[in-house]
């Protein structure tokens, strides 16, 4: 029943929040989301002792042999500590802002957790793929209601590429039911033994569908703009959250239902998500815009962890499913950042900023750190994930692994960049009335930086469940089957 609740305190709270207004509203939003943090927290101390118990099935659409069929496994569990964690953070985080209707603005938000925990619970594609819709509508209404002057054609433009892509899966999701005996359920469509033919070209509909969401090249483009336009606490779950939906899609459908389509295709995608690697990180190089810096730089953390995936090795998934959690972590902790700079000094350019630590020492001391666990630093939590990513990348082939090494030199350059333009040099008038972090901002920043150390030096938490997700079995299957 856990399980089960996960889903249905932020749906229900949401749906609540849309009567709300002004305090009430975010206050309302602020418990609901420690309340399905603390149902969280149950899950993950039950899952150390009866992982078994966590699973919840009930009639959904019984003329099609649907199921409401959830549960918790590792890979399923990191993600939803990652979102139970997450919307906390953003909640502290903007506390003291005011939106227009915000009682709309927290419950859209609400909801839209609601759907990321179904996608990473579900057991069941037509259940997968409800939430899958479920958690992209309300980020289209928040980007498109509370967004910049372009928000209306950028979101519009999101909402075509990711509507397009889920069409695509879930053309591959009727055909795959009717090859099964009728069901939508996990174990079925795992069980099914599809010809070659079939699985090559079901590949591309559902990678397809993933590769839009995280996103890896050439599909990416709708992601910049969209991060730029969106109100910040958005672009923190986007980012932070949201592109993982790709990822677990790849690991939870695509390598166990496809297998021998992975086997065929997964050099392909590995030289699709190098590419997008170099490519973003040499475009984040040239950013002067701090919100498109992260948006790039976000793009080629994710094509490694995609490119770790398809590498098919214990260890590179093992870093893949650390890595998820770490960088959601991580880059929440830029957007803050990011998110009290442009409330601040009402500018994104870099070029209008310098001399931020003399005014603002706080500030200053912890986007160092998150900088740095972002380009993954020994000690910090980045640094395991990444390493486990490159040596998996390594076994499959060392020239893949050397040119997407050359994106961590290109990270640190970017990075540090940014420090320099940001935090150090002159300051001007504007950086010159900057104040440092208050109450809330500082509370969720210490909250991450305390999740950087700590994971950094003992990282076996995530790695057990790293470990005991099953999934390695199933990747294993790609070259007996």
């Amino acid at each position: 029943m856990l399980t089960v609740l996960l889903i249905l305190i932020p749906l229900i709270t949401g749906l609540i929040t849309f009567g709300l207004k002004g305090p009430g509203a975010k206050v309302f939003s602020l418990l609901s989301s420690l309340a399905t943090l603390a149902v969280a927290a149950v899950a993950w101390t039950q899952f150390q002792s009866s992982p078994d118990s966590l699973q919840f099935t009930a009639d959904w659409i019984p003329q099609l042999n649907s199921q409401f069929k959830v549960g918790l496994d590792g890979l399923s569990l990191m993600l939803v500590l990652l979102t139970t964690i997450s919307f906390p953070l953003i909640f502290i985080t903007v506390f003291s802002r005011s939106y227009d209707r915000a009682g709309s603005f927290y419950g859209l938000m609400l909801l839209s957790q609601a759907g990321l925990l179904g996608v990473f619970l579900a057991y069941d594609a037509l259940l997968f793929y409800f939430f899958w819709e479920l958690a992209l509508i309300p980020v289209y209404f928040l980007c498109s209601m509370w967004g910049g002057e372009r928000a209306v054609p950028v979101t519009f433009k999101f909402f075509v590429y990711t509507f397009a892509g889920s069409l695509l899966m879930l053309v591959g999701i009727i055909y795959i039911y009717f090859q099964t005996e009728g069901s939508f359920s996990w174990q079925s469509f795992t069980s099914l033994s599809l010809s070659n033919g079939e699985q090559s070209w079901l590949f591309w509909l559902f990678f397809v569908a993933f590769a839009i969401k995280m996103p890896v090249f050439p599909f990416h483009t709708w992601q910049p703009d969209t991060y730029e336009q969106s109100p910040t606490p958005v672009t923190m779950v986007l980012s932070g959250v949201m592109v993982k939906m790709g990822l677990f899609g790849v690991m939870r459908w695509l390598v166990p239902v496809l297998p021998q389509g992975v086997y065929m295709w997964q050099e392909a995608a590995i030289v699709l998500s190098v590419i997008g690697i170099i490519y973003a990180s040499c475009i984040a190089i040239m950013q002067s815009d701090l919100k498109k810096l992260i948006a790039y730089s976000s793009i080629a953390h994710i094509g490694l962890m995609s490119a770790a995936i398809f590498a098919n090795n214990e260890q590179s998934l093992a870093g893949v499913q650390v890595q998820m959690f770490n960088h959601g972590i991580n880059i929440i902790g830029l957007w803050i950042i990011v998110e009290v700079i442009e409330q601040r000094l009402k500018v994104k350019n870099m070029g209008e900023l310098g001399g931020i630590a003399t005014y603002a020492p706080r500030l200053a001391i912890l986007l160092v750190i998150v900088s740095l666990a972002n380009i993954a630093l020994p000690l910090t939590n980045g640094f395991i994930g990444e390493f486990l990513m490159f040596s998996g990348l390594f076994q499959y082939n060392p020239w893949f692994a050397a040119i997407a090494g050359i994106a961590v030199i290109l990270a640190a350059v970017y990075m540090l960049r940014m420090l320099q333009k940001v935090l150090f040099g002159e300051a001007n008038a504007l950086t010159a009335t900057t104040t440092d972090l208050k109450s809330g901002e500082m509370l969720a920043m210490a909250c991450i930086v305390a999740v950087i150390f700590v994971l950094g030096v003992y990282p076996k938490p995530l790695l057990d469940l790293a470990a005991g997700i099953g999934l390695q079995d199933a990747v294993a299957a790609v070259i007996t089957r």
